[in-house]
């Protein structure tokens, strides 16, 4: 990317491509301040201030105009604009002249739902503020549920209201987020030459490939020296890089530096996807527990309290940062595969399933324990159809599988395992 010197006479106009509420301005308060800085937030709103509020553009200024209203020096707003980039406040165009001109598009901030159930942001998040204000942002921002289920919707829709109108049709302009910027420091050329060609198949850097290094090197916070030993560490006898060493080696590499695994695994479900305050059955305490238990302390409690393997640990990475599960979803599913799987998590398995569960949409507990109920009875019926014999033991299932669980004929054993369940 070319490098642009940024000058107080360039000039500029602002772009509003989105719609900003006060919300948005508390979010970047809270969520976006503490890691881009307040002079990042500073600029984001001036050059708001810039627009109008139904205006689309501004007028032209010029940088010096930022200068004297932010009472900053022109690097400082190189650097807050750029932090501006990076998380998808801000996209920058440049033209260059006598005068060098921009156009800066301002885009709105996450929501609070999507910034908490972002693995990217979420950890930076974690990292910068620490555990205490961490969990007080999240408190702030917890929706409140409450149980409908003994209520009735009367709200009158709209064609029962208004009379039908021919009124011709406006296209307004619409909310819009960027995707985040995570544009790696990762020098491939670097990487590429530091690898013997003998041992190393430059074909190997696919973009797919590119896409995990980045990824690894931003949630493991490791820089291009570091990822050239992992990568050697990594390569196949082909000259290949085996995906599953590299990641190994990286999360090895953390832990042992950090003593800990990213903070994703210890993340328990979003507020906005948990389920409404007031369900005090059985089965509603169970995914209370899915719910509010993180995947690395669930899995702890299935091994009676000892730290889960590092297998296991990298099963759980797989299917919180690459498949995006929600932690209630994933303890679900460990839970669910553990029962059916005579206690092993097989990656083969566990991959089939998660993947599907992907497919499906799945975000919450509920509907994690409702579709593999569905699968089940779909595994049943075909296996009924295939004339199973009668000797054939079924396979167990987990306590919460279509059972009242206010009955109190269930098992001795159901009755242990519903115990244990709820004691996480």
């Amino acid at each position: 990317m070319k490098l642009v010197t940024l000058l107080p006479a360039d000039a500029y106009v602002v772009v509003n491509k989105t719609i900003l509420t006060e919300i948005d301005k508390k979010n970047l308060i809270h969520l976006y301040e503490p890691i881009i800085g307040f002079e990042a937030v500073s600029l984001y709103l001036t050059l708001w201030s810039d627009l109008d509020r139904l205006e689309i553009m501004s007028k032209d200024f010029t940088h010096h105009h930022l200068m004297s209203i932010l009472k900053c020096r022109i690097d400082s707003i190189r650097q807050a604009r750029e932090a501006l980039e990076a998380v998808g406040l801000m996209k920058t165009y440049y033209k260059e002249g006598d005068i060098n001109s921009y156009v800066y598009e301002l885009y709105s901030p996450l929501s609070a739902a999507e910034f908490f159930n972002n693995p990217i942001l979420n950890i930076v998040l974690y990292n910068n503020v620490g555990d205490e204000e961490y969990n007080s942002l999240k408190k702030m921002y917890r929706k409140v549920n409450i149980d409908l289920k003994d209520y009735q919707d009367i709200t009158k829709p709209m064609n029962d209201v208004f009379e039908p109108t021919s009124m011709p049709v406006v296209e307004a302009r619409s909310r819009e987020t960027l995707p985040l910027n995570i544009e790696s420091d990762i020098d491939f050329d670097f990487i590429i030459s530091s690898i013997p060609k003998g041992i190393l198949n430059e074909k190997a850097f696919n973009k797919k490939m590119k896409e995990l290094i980045i990824n690894l090197a931003f949630i493991y916070d490791l820089d291009t020296l570091k990822m050239v030993e992992l990568i050697r560490a990594s390569l196949n006898e082909r000259g290949g890089i085996d995906r599953e060493a590299l990641r190994k080696n990286a999360r090895k590499y953390y832990q042992f530096k950090s003593g800990n695994l990213p903070t994703l695994v210890y993340r328990t479900q979003p507020e906005y996807l948990k389920t409404p305050i007031g369900d005090n059955s059985k089965k509603g305490r169970i995914i209370g527990v899915f719910e509010n238990t993180s995947p690395y302390d669930f899995l702890k409690s299935k091994y009676h309290g000892a730290s889960p393997t590092s297998r296991d640990l990298k099963l759980l990475e797989v299917l919180m940062i690459d498949l995006e599960l929600n932690p209630a979803v994933v303890n679900v599913l460990i839970d669910y595969i553990l029962k059916k799987n005579n206690n092993k998590l097989s990656l083969n398995y566990v991959e089939a399933i998660a993947g599907q569960w992907k497919r499906a949409g799945v975000k919450t507990a509920r509907e994690a324990m409702d579709l593999a109920e569905k699968e089940h009875k779909k595994m049943q019926r075909a296996s009924t159809d295939k004339k199973t014999p009668k000797n054939v033991k079924e396979a167990p299932v987990p306590v919460w599988f279509d059972k009242n669980l206010e009955k109190s004929e269930i098992s001795e054993e159901e009755a242990k395992e519903l115990e244990e369940l709820l004691k996480i």
